[in-house]
């Protein structure tokens, strides 16, 4: 039985489908972010963030992390085989998933255009292949970026609050996001100050990210979705990973994630799945979805599925949507779309089948 399948369809409905005739992902009503008595179980917890040692007592006080149990299920999950047509479903599925990314220091207004057009049409020559779910870019591009997608349904991403180090006074951090968001930023991906947390400074990481969700909204009372930036690999323990995880969304985050992409270690199987767990768990005592972005170092289809499965495995259904669940990738979209285009034609294409981005 595969892990990560297709939806049935009803008798006598249409699912869309496909060029390889598998159905594709569809544009179901979204899963509430909020249940009915959420606001009551968050107002319950109020008194967990009132300060800084009832901030640290809560935290401290979260379950330890088994860390070669950890280790070992994401293996396991890791070895799960999916048959083609879900194959051909997953892919699809990643594809739609896929924050589009280029976080260059010579990123130009022309390839951040060419980024776009790619992210609408990932393969030209077939019409039936999803878009991506959003592109990332720096602040200063998000203007481009935001013209180039026109009314494509893509996302406009911006990192923002000194992305990649969060080594900046606040002032300049919550200019840097509203400044994104006025340019037509739709989501920002904020990286939270390590050095606070890991001074066990946690109050002021908590307000930080409440500052900076203050500084999406909009004018007209709209906001820009907030993605946390935790960098996986500088926290140095699952269980500060996990104690991130539970700040981050006390504080309002709309998505944790992983990683920059921009050190050694950034998103594994394992960090991910502490994410999952983290997520499902928080939805089961507040009553709040919170969305997972894995990101840095996913570059192969076998690698996307890896963590398709592990999102089904550990925290259901409901997070299999762009919605939910994220890549932060700029190399993944080719590999997907070689093998979608092996599963639709029975052969691989040569190197000159994708863009190199």
């Amino acid at each position: 039985m595969p892990s990560v399948a297709p939806p049935a369809a009803a008798a006598g409905s249409s699912v869309p489908r496909t060029a390889a005739g598998t159905a594709a992902p569809t544009s179901s009503p979204p899963v509430p972010a909020h249940g009915p008595d959420a606001p009551a179980r968050l107002a319950a917890l109020a008194d967990v963030t009132a300060s800084d040692g009832a901030l640290r007592r809560f935290l401290h006080g979260l379950p330890g992390v088994d860390a070669v149990g950890l280790e070992a299920r994401a293996a396991g999950l890791g070895t799960r085989s999916i048959k083609t047509t879900a194959k051909a479903y997953a892919i699809d599925l990643a594809i739609s998933m896929i924050d589009l990314t280029t976080l260059e220091g010579a990123d130009t207004p022309g390839k951040v255009r060419a980024l776009c057009a790619k992210g609408r049409h990932p393969d030209p020559t077939d019409p039936g292949t999803p878009h991506v779910a959003a592109i990332c870019v720096y602040p200063d591009m998000a203007a481009v970026a935001k013209d180039a997608l026109g009314d494509s349904g893509i996302s406009v991403a911006s990192v923002a609050t000194a992305f990649p180090s969060g080594r900046a006074a606040r002032s300049v951090k919550l200019a840097d996001t509203a400044e994104a968001v006025a340019a037509g930023a739709d989501e920002i991906d904020m990286v939270i100050d390590r050095g606070a947390f890991l001074s066990g400074r946690y109050l002021d990481v908590f307000e930080e990210i409440r500052a900076v969700k203050e500084a999406c909204t909009r004018p007209d009372s709209t906001r820009a979705h907030l993605k946390v930036i935790f960098e996986n690999g500088e926290l140095a323990t699952y269980d500060n990973i996990r104690r991130c995880s539970w700040l981050a969304m006390l504080a309002g985050a709309d998505f944790i994630k992983t990683s920059t992409g921009k050190v050694a270690v950034n998103a594994t199987p394992a960090n991910t799945l502490l994410m999952l767990e983290a997520v499902r768990d928080f939805r089961a005592t507040v009553g709040v979805q919170v969305g997972v972005k894995p990101a840095g170092g996913i570059r192969t289809t076998k690698d996307a599925i890896k963590y398709l499965v592990m999102v089904n495995e550990t925290a259901g259904d409901d997070w299999l949507s762009p919605d939910w669940f994220r890549f932060g990738a700029s190399s993944l979209l080719n590999d997907l779309l070689m093998q979608r285009q092996k599963l639709r034609t029975g052969r691989y294409s040569g190197p000159d089948y994708v863009t190199v981005d």
